[in-house]
């Protein structure tokens, strides 16, 4: 069994930053692609950023040039790290990972979620 687990969400005023870190734990063989969706109230969850077990990124136009996503392959652990974050940034954050288990299986896991508000 996989777990991924999230912490660094909270309360920021606008213009502020936050960083979030999503662990991924278990019956491990490897991580591929790992990535931060949201879902704000009454919205579908939307990707905001994906990185592959390479390097390579990918943000939502909305975030671009305020997000950054990072990872620890060493560690199966992703950042997100947050700057300049609008009232709009708003919404419960989930970490997503494409595991490879033990067995050899692929499956995608999904962190439990993690609340950003930003408001004054």
């Amino acid at each position: 069994q996989v777990q991924l687990v999230e912490s660094g969400g909270g309360l920021v005023q606008p213009g502020g930053s936050l960083r979030l870190s999503c662990a991924a734990s278990g019956s491990i063989l490897d991580v591929d692609t790992m990535g931060w969706y949201r879902q704000a109230p009454g919205k579908q969850r939307e990707l905001v950023a994906s990185i592959t077990s390479g390097g390579s990124t990918n943000y939502a136009d909305a975030v671009k040039g305020r997000f950054t996503i990072s990872r620890d392959n060493a560690k199966n652990t992703v950042y997100l790290q947050m700057n300049s974050l609008k009232p709009e940034d708003t919404a419960v954050y989930y970490c997503n990972a494409l595991i490879i288990a033990g067995s050899g299986q692929w499956y995608p896991a999904w962190g439990q979620g993690t609340q950003v508000t930003v408001s004054s």
